[in-house]
């Protein structure tokens, strides 16, 4: 590969991971920044030797250079990224700056928070994809990106059912029957987004900072318990249910007195005695709501177990974690030292790779957790 070519590469990579990072987080997250400087880097480099950058979009390949760029993961993110914004070529003249660059990583960004819409600048200049719709809809060449449109996407469900998701959890909390079809249909939205995408992990919400707390929390445990599943061949009503169980796993804290859950400060051995009562409580309240799936109940109850036995509730010996509880640990392990907190700022994923493997084997289950890592890994290089 020339050293022209290796630079494209190498911005187009930062570039991808940076707009990953920006739907996973949001757009100011500093390894967003770290990795727009990196790209504008690789991109003055070339700049130096070619002028300004140009790209177009031709039948499903990136073409630079009058050639087709060979096609890898980064590459095809940038494809489908260009392809769900309308965008035909994209071009990067001299003196573009790092403001311009985190633009474009919010156009690419498939997080509602971070996308904006591609309206060029003074060294950025966007083109129009020209789509072609047969009679009776898409035609015969509509890939399953350009498809994927038609679905509403991950952070586009969260807008649109977060106020029916407050209301049914304002009734769990009244200790009323809790409306299941409402999180089952919240669910397969999930399902539905992350079915129309060919990674998994890459259809990720956009993990926001809302103020609903439970809300945020449970979501992200559902989409990253989604893609575990996915990883792993999971599909159908095996798939639905395991989402819905990661939705509900955390029911239990909205009968922990409120003062406990938002203590800042180390709980004492009371209050600590009282949280620790949240998965069995849930796990009761699941079991008495009719329609709700059995699944659900065993993670709700599961969820703070650990690899090695121990965690709480506290069990005997040969009891075994169920595998969407081992999930769901994993998911709720990673989600709570990504989430920034009132003690804590929100760790790098360099930084919760570490812990997380650090705990594989005791805390964690050692070959789902490596297995989740590579896949993240997809998202942030973590070396």
């Amino acid at each position: 590969m020339t050293p022209r070519l290796e630079h494209v590469h190498a911005f187009i990579r930062r570039l991808t991971t940076a707009a990953a990072n920006a739907a996973l987080y949001n757009l100011e997250h500093r390894q967003v920044s770290h990795l727009c400087n990196l790209a504008l880097v690789h991109l003055q480099r070339l700049q130096e030797e070619t002028g300004d950058l140009s790209l177009m979009l031709v039948d499903d390949q990136l073409i630079f250079d009058n050639q087709p760029l060979e096609n890898n993961l980064s590459i095809e993110q940038m494809i489908q990224g260009l392809k769900r914004r309308g965008i035909g070529t994209l071009k990067l003249l001299k003196g573009i700056n790092t403001e311009e660059i985190r633009d474009l990583v919010a156009v690419l960004s498939r997080g509602s928070q971070a996308a904006q819409e591609a309206v060029s600048s003074e060294h950025l200049r966007y083109g129009k994809l020209e789509v072609r719709y047969a009679e009776g809809g898409l035609d015969g060449d509509t890939t399953a990106s350009q498809m994927f449109d038609q679905f509403p996407s991950l952070a586009e469900i969260e807008e649109d059912e977060l106020a029916e998701f407050i209301d049914l959890y304002r009734v769990a909390r009244k200790r009323q029957r809790l409306n299941v079809v409402g999180i089952a249909d919240i669910v397969s939205g999930f399902v539905d987004a992350f079915s129309s995408n060919a990674d998994p992990l890459l259809a990720l919400a956009p993990l926001r900072g809302l103020d609903e707390y439970t809300y945020t929390h449970s979501t992200n445990v559902c989409v990253l318990n989604l893609a575990q599943a996915r990883l792993l061949g999971i599909e159908g009503q095996a798939l639905h249910e395991i989402g819905v169980a990661a939705m509900l796993h955390d029911v239990g804290k909205l009968f922990v007195p409120a003062e406990i859950l938002q203590k800042p400060a180390q709980l004492d051995d009371r209050e600590w005695a009282i949280m620790q009562e949240h998965p069995r409580k849930g796990a009761e309240y699941l079991f008495e709501t009719p329609g709700v799936p059995r699944l659900a109940v065993v993670t709700a109850y599961e969820h703070h177990m650990r690899y090695d036995g121990s965690g709480y509730p506290k069990v005997s010996r040969p009891w075994q974690q169920h595998l969407a509880s081992q999930m769901t640990t994993i998911s709720d392990f990673f989600d709570a030292l990504r989430t920034h907190r009132s003690y804590r700022e929100s760790l790098t994923l360099d930084a919760v790779a570490g812990i997380m493997l650090e705990q594989a084997g005791t805390t964690l289950h050692p070959g789902l957790t490596r297995n989740f890592l590579k896949a993240i890994s997809q998202l942030d290089s973590l070396h």
